[in-house]
């Protein structure tokens, strides 16, 4: 390295980034491709881990997995198995994951396993340096479009379960779910490990909403508006 070169960046060109894919043409293009990015790691193309371990004494020590799954699907039990194996045996190891797709289910069903970023094939490999230095640093990459996604699904289904969030907070809608019960402040407040002064808070603010003068008034107008909500 030049002499003046920073420590840090030696440090990390001292790493390996193992990208593994079992078609040959594929890992080639891609390892060109994040050495061409200039990412500052040896970075090696292998068809298997297996394959790493053989060679695993040519190379600087590991410090990151790249797995292109391609079109295969990660909600396929034995893809799934896989990823979670590799996290595991390489448990200090950072395991990203490359696809074909931007799925949802297979984003999620990638983090369940274990993996600390999803990289969809659509994204540049700028993004794709990008996603695996985060994940060297102990972040977890996932494309923009399934945190939009994920969060219309949440909102979605927030809605459809639980109506009543649609007019209150969710601490409001336990406070307001207790009153229909008919239950005291100080049980709210002990079974929400609230203060009872912030219970009041609630009630007011409830009762304000529903334009109740009193408790009882409050339970009848929500059990009148959300007759099919029975959480407790």
């Amino acid at each position: 390295m030049p002499p003046g070169e920073p420590k840090t960046t030696r440090t990390i060109w001292e790493q390996s980034l193992v990208v593994v894919d079992s078609r040959a043409l594929g890992r080639q293009c891609l390892t060109q491709s994040l050495r061409s990015s200039g990412i500052c790691l040896n970075v090696v193309a292998v068809g298997s881990m297996e394959e790493w371990r053989s060679q695993e004494a040519q190379h600087p020590p590991l410090s990151a997995i790249l797995v292109n799954v391609g079109g295969r699907r990660l909600t396929d039990p034995d893809i799934s198995e896989d990823i979670t194996r590799l996290v595991s045996k390489f448990h200090s190891v950072p395991v990203i994951v490359l696809a074909d797709n931007d799925d949802l289910a297979q984003i999620l069903k990638a983090l369940e396993c274990g993996a600390r970023g999803y990289i969809p094939s659509s994204v540049g490999i700028e993004i794709c340096a990008e996603a695996i230095s985060l994940a060297l640093a102990g972040g977890t990459f996932v494309p923009a479009s399934s945190v939009v996604a994920m969060k219309s699904a949440i909102d979605s289904g927030m809605q459809e379960t639980h109506p009543i969030l649609s007019m209150f907070t969710p601490r409001q809608a336990e406070v307001a779910n207790a009153l229909r019960r008919g239950k005291a402040n100080k049980i709210i407040a002990y079974e929400l490990d609230l203060h009872e002064s912030t219970v009041k808070v609630h009630i007011r603010n409830i009762m304000r909403k529903l334009k109740a003068t009193n408790r009882t008034e409050v339970a009848y107008k929500i059990n009148d508006l959300f007759p099919l909500d029975t959480r407790s």
